[in-house]
Order: structure tokens, then sequence, then C-alpha cells
């Protein structure tokens, strides 16, 4: 590498690092296919804060060198008849990319048939003393352009060079395995909302690149005309009900919409039967306008009868038959399920893992959980599958204790009181926040019990992201600690982690999906 290639490279990444780059590549043949309009997506990126463009064509890249002096990232497409590469595919390409005001020039480099070796590109694009930024879809084809020379790794690709739809969300597991490649990494690829961007930059990335959630307005209608038709379908709504520890949740859901929401306390010591009356008594003014009910619980659900796991939480009577009870309280078709099963659902559908495998936690006074694998939710023979909570936790004696005795929100809120300080683990939470050590090292405790258990899950499920939730685990900071207790362990083993987007109505939405789906076999 040259030196003067070496300092734009170390320009760029210091002019980028930490931000978002904007690609404006319209809808080929729409309205705003046009080099004005470009420049004026461009212009309006700048403005607002990006720190680099992604620009398609060479009258496009020439257009936008001319009026801004952001970096360009530039790339040309071609549709070729004897190879599925389309990103730059010829060195002819490169130089007149180059020649347009490109600092940088992007080009596939997956393992397909292709017109030029990627070898030839990367030459080829260091000898216009430009970086080469490689478009990758696995981490082997991440792997083989950094030892061919590429500068930047892009997961552009990721998804797309498959013979099936590619996934809705982002892949930031391969943020994270690109990440410890060494090479720079710019996250791409259905970054369409700026949660997506935020956990891409905790994965790893060096920046995060977003196109059609800003450039593209025919996508983003087609986005709203498509929830709005699903609000207005035919279908009746779900009544949902979720009954945790403290309060009772119920819902009209309509696919992946709250309609109406309503919460009254749960109190343990008034018994199973009075908190299915408090919810229906709730729900009165309701009856008819739903389909049928379903019921997200803490403990465990066998065939529509209810067990507790942790009596402290709800001393539920053991076998109770749920599914019974509230046929005869609701009208219509009835599901039971545990609560963090059904937000594991319902992430699956809806949030933060859709259309992958996954590990739903809940981290919040206990931890809970949920497996979705090959589009199935897995209950287990005894309806535990997901219970991390009740996993024996890495001890140095023979006794048992399960890992949300030691990594919950309970765990946080006893260590304090341990050490002298009346808090909840809201509380140590902001005592961290505030630069306390005490509160800092109870929190890392609790963070470095999770971590110990995680690789093994991973080793054994092998989700392709792990989502996390609950009051403890969507805390500030958790996930970036967790993250950093993680990084001793070998990078096959280090789960992909995301926050979890539903909050307190993933149960919710979850329940009443399956419900639906319920109903659709039958």
């Amino acid at each position: 590498m040259t030196s003067h290639l070496a300092a734009s490279r170390a320009a760029f990444i210091d002019a980028v690092r930490g931000s978002l780059i904007v690609s404006c590549q319209p809808v080929p043949g729409g309205p705003f296919d046009d080099p004005d309009s470009v420049v004026r997506f461009a212009l309006a990126a700048r403005d607002a804060g990006a720190k680099a463009l992604r620009i398609e064509g060479v009258p496009n890249v020439a257009a936008v060198a001319a009026v801004c002096s952001l970096p360009i990232i530039g790339l040309v497409k071609r549709d070729l008849a004897d190879t599925p590469v389309r990103i730059t595919p010829w060195i002819e390409d490169v130089k007149a990319l180059a020649e347009a005001g490109a600092t940088i020039i992007a080009f596939d480099a997956t393992d397909r048939t292709r017109p030029v070796p990627i070898k030839d590109l990367i030459e080829a694009v260091h000898a216009q003393d430009c970086c080469a930024m490689a478009d990758i879809a696995t981490v082997a084809e991440a792997r083989n352009a950094a030892g061919l020379g590429a500068d930047i790794i892009g997961t552009t690709m990721s998804g797309y060079t498959d013979m099936e739809p590619p996934p809705r969300t982002p892949d930031v597991h391969l943020v994270t395995q690109a990440r410890d490649l060494g090479k720079p990494v710019i996250a791409e690829g259905r970054y369409n909302e700026p949660r997506l961007a935020a956990a891409a930059i905790r994965a790893g990335a060096m920046a995060v690149v977003v196109g059609s959630a800003i450039t593209r307005p025919e996508h983003i209608t087609r986005w709203f005309v498509d929830a709005i038709a699903a609000e207005t379908a035919d279908a009746q709504p779900v009544l949902a009900i979720d009954i945790g520890g403290s309060k009772t949740a119920v819902a009209l859901i309509r696919g992946n919409r709250v309609i109406a929401r309503r919460q009254v306390p749960t109190r343990p010591a008034d018994g199973v039967e009075a908190w299915l009356q408090s919810a229906s008594d709730v729900a009165q003014d309701w009856r008819g306008q739903y389909g049928g009910v379903a019921a997200a619980v803490t403990g465990l659900v066998r065939e529509g009868r209810w067990f507790a796991v942790n009596p402290a939480t709800l001393p539920v009577p053991a076998g109770f038959d749920l599914a019974s009870r509230l046929k005869e309280l609701f009208s219509g078709s009835v599901v039971a399920v545990n609560d963090a099963q059904a937000a594991a659902w319902g992430e699956y559908r809806f949030g933060a893992g859709q259309g992958r495998d996954l590990l739903f936690l809940t981290i919040s006074s206990g931890i809970g959980g949920g497996i979705v694998t090959g589009g199935q939710l897995l209950h287990g023979s005894s309806g535990l599958a997901g219970h991390v909570g009740q996993m024996p936790a890495p001890t140095s004696g023979t006794q048992y204790r399960p890992l949300e005795e030691v990594a919950s929100g309970f765990a946080i809120a006893a260590a304090a009181h341990k050490a002298g300080h009346e808090a909840d683990a809201r509380g140590v939470f902001a005592a961290a926040a505030a630069g306390e050590s005490w509160a800092e090292d109870i929190i890392d405790s609790t963070v470095n019990h999770l971590a110990a258990c995680l690789p093994g899950l991973q080793a054994v499920i092998d989700p392709q992201v792990i989502v996390i939730g609950g009051g403890v685990g969507l805390a500030p900071g958790y996930l970036s600690r967790l993250e950093k207790a993680l990084s001793c362990f070998p990078a096959i083993l280090r789960p992909s982690l995301m926050p979890a987007r539903l909050g307190a109505d993933a149960g919710l939405l979850g329940a009443a999906d399956l419900l639906t789906r319920q109903t659709m076999a039958e």
C-alpha cells in the first residue's frame, strides 16, 4: 500500500467511525432515478449528519462529487448474462468510478462465478489510489477478501446470494464475525431502523450504511401501506392476557398491533381464580369484539395446565386447568403458553429477531426465556424449553443455585442489600451511572454469571441471535457489559446479541399470534 493510499484509508476511517453512511441509490426507473435527484438526496443526507455516501453509477458519482465534499463509496451495478455478480464487476468500472470522484470503490467479493478475480479488482482499485471495499455475504468471504488486500469489509451481500428471499432483519452476527478479522467493517443490508443501526455499532461495525429507509420513498410507502392493510383486515382481534408476578395486562390484538391495552395488579396471595376474574372483569366491555383468548403466564404450561416454577412469584396450584377455565370465562378459541415463550415468539414474528432462529431472554426480576428454531416455538416435553433462569449457575460448590438467583434483578437487589445499600435493581443501575464503584461491581458480577452460561447455550442451540429483553436486560449499558464479558470466549461461541424491540407487549403479541395460527390450522 502506498503512503498516499494509507493516508487516504486512515482519513476515511477517522471520518466515518461510529457514524452513518447514506446510500443514495434510487429505485431503478423510478421518479428519483436521475443525477439531480441523487445530488439532492446526498446534500440532504450531508446536512442531516451523514459522514459519507454510497453512490451507484458513474454519472451519479460525478454529479455528487462536484457539489459535496463527503467521501464517496462508488459502485457500478451491471446485470450480466454469465454471472450473478452485479456490483462493480469490471476493472473498467473501477477506473471510471475513480475518475468520477469516488475515493472508496465497492465491489462484489462473494464466492460466485465472476468475470474478474477479486485480487485483480483490489489491485485495480489500489492502482487508482482508492480504498477497496469488499461486499461479502459470509465470514469466509470476508476472510478471503481481507487476505487478498481489501481495505474495508462490507456486509452488503448477506442474505442476497441464495435462491431464497432474503431475511427481513440484518445479519448483525456477521458484523461480529468480520470484525474479528482485523479489518474495518461497514454494516450494510436491511438496517432500516435506528435501533438496528445502533445494534451494528455495538457489534463492532465501524459505520452503518442505510439506503432504502432514507432514499427510496417507494419502499417506505409500501411499508406503511402494508401495515395499514393489516390493521384494516376483516379478522377479529384476539384478547390477550399476560399474567405476571406483579401485574396482569389485558389487550385487544390485531396482527402485530395492540389496539387497546389495560392493566390491573396481580396480588399473589389472592390466588389463581382471583387473578383470572380480574382479567375477565377488566375486559368485560370488550365481549363480542374478539374471536378468542390467548394467555401468557409465568410458570410452566403443559397441555393447557399451569404449574409454578417459582411459587414465591405466583403460587399456582399444580396442574391447574388454565385452558378450561379460560373457556369458561371468555368466548372463542383458547391458547395458553408461558409468558417468556410467548415473548420469544413475539420477537420472532414482529420484533428484533424477525424470521431468525433465536433464543429470547427476559432479564428482569427473574430470568425467563424461549427458543424459536426452524420457525417453531419449542416447548419441550415438560414445558421447560427456554427456561434459562432455572439453569444451574456456575458456583464454587456443589449446591444447586439457579441462574436467576445470581443474575436477575432480585439478585442485584439482594447483593446491594448485602453490601449495605437499600436499593432495588433500578437504584443499583442509577448508582452505577453516577460512578458508584459498589454498584458497578454488583452489575458486573451478575453479568459475568450470565455470560458464563451463554456460550454453552450458543453451542447447544446455535441460534442466529440472542434477543435480550426485560427491565434489567434493557437497562442502559447492560448489553455492552454483557458483550464485554463474552469477549474472552472463542468467537464461534460468542452469540450475536440484540435488544428486544417489543417491550412489555412481546408476550401479548406472541400469545395472540400463536392463537391466530392455531385457529388457521384448525
